[in-house]
């Protein structure tokens, strides 16, 4: 593998079609697509300053690098890449991507990040803006601190550990989604969604999980959410409170204590729903 160190880099396609190349201590100046095509790149400390630097790429190492701010749709149809220990300045970072791991990364404008992405895995990932994950499909994901409305819309086969999600309409339209050990916070969690697990977590939600198709939550705790699981079906089993539920479709809810129980028999059938709780306000 050559190696190429304190390299700077201007034009477009300055490095078009590499192979087999390590870059250290380099910068990558004005001039589209410096490394579109590449194969088998190892990148170390270095600097992406303008626009698409990995598209149609394969077999990518990324490490201690920075991207900045115009770097912006930067890795887009590439395969089998590894990012770390980075930090990403620009917005619609990872596109139709297959085989992405993430570890230690920070997007600071992650807007419209990894849309349309397959069989990634993330580590300790902190993320600011809309639209993540988008559409994505067989997602790992463990300590994601998320800040940014609608991630993973329309996403299937995720699994989020340890994490915590500021965000409004989060997993709206997803399916086989799990949850543990989580906090969310934000309106209309889920909605549309199918198949929605949630082991030990916290929810702060209004009108949270409604329109979901086999819900179910084990050992969670739900703060100041009200108006939950309308036209749900649900297996829920809540520790303490929760402040309203509002006609869900069917299944079970058991609860310490309802604030409010608002079951109207005009919207749902609703012997179709099994309520187990000590007190209902």
């Amino acid at each position: 593998m050559r190696e190429i160190s304190k390299g700077k880099f201007i034009g477009e396609r300055a490095l078009f079609q590499a192979d087999d190349l390590k870059i250290c201590d380099s910068v990558f100046e004005d001039g589209e697509s410096p490394l579109k095509h590449s194969r088998n790149i190892e990148l170390y400390n270095s600097m992406f300053r303008w626009k698409y630097p990995l598209w149609y790429s394969e077999n990518i190492r990324v490490r201690g690098c920075t991207f900045f701010e115009m770097a912006r749709a930067g890795i887009w149809y590439t395969n089998n890449i590894g990012v770390y220990d980075t930090m990403i300045e620009a917005p619609k970072e990872f596109r139709r991507c297959d085989g992405i791991t993430l570890e230690n990364v920070t997007f600071t404008n992650a807007a419209e990040t990894l849309w349309e992405c397959r069989n990634v895995k993330m580590t300790n990932v902190t993320a600011k803006g809309d639209y993540f994950a988008m559409n994505g499909s067989d997602m790992e994901t463990e300590n994601l601190q998320l800040v940014g409305n609608y991630p993973f819309d329309g996403a299937k086969n995720i699994t989020v550990r340890n994490s915590r999600l500021i965000s409004k309409d989060a997993f709206w339209n997803a399916e086989n989604v799990t949850l543990e050990n989580c906090f969310v916070s934000g309106e209309y969690l889920a909605w549309n969604a199918r198949k929605v697990t949630l082991v030990n977590c916290t929810v702060e939600s209004l009108q949270g999980l409604c329109y979901v198709e086999d819900l179910v939550i084990r050992n969670c705790k739900f703060i100041n959410t009200t108006l939950a699981f309308e036209f749900s079906t649900v297996d829920a089993e809540i520790c303490g409170s929760i402040d309203s539920v509002k006609n869900p479709s069917g299944g079970r809810i058991c609860a310490g204590s309802i604030g409010e129980l608002i079951l109207e028999e005009d919207q749902v059938d609703v012997t179709k729903t099994k309520i187990c709780c000590k007190a209902v306000c």
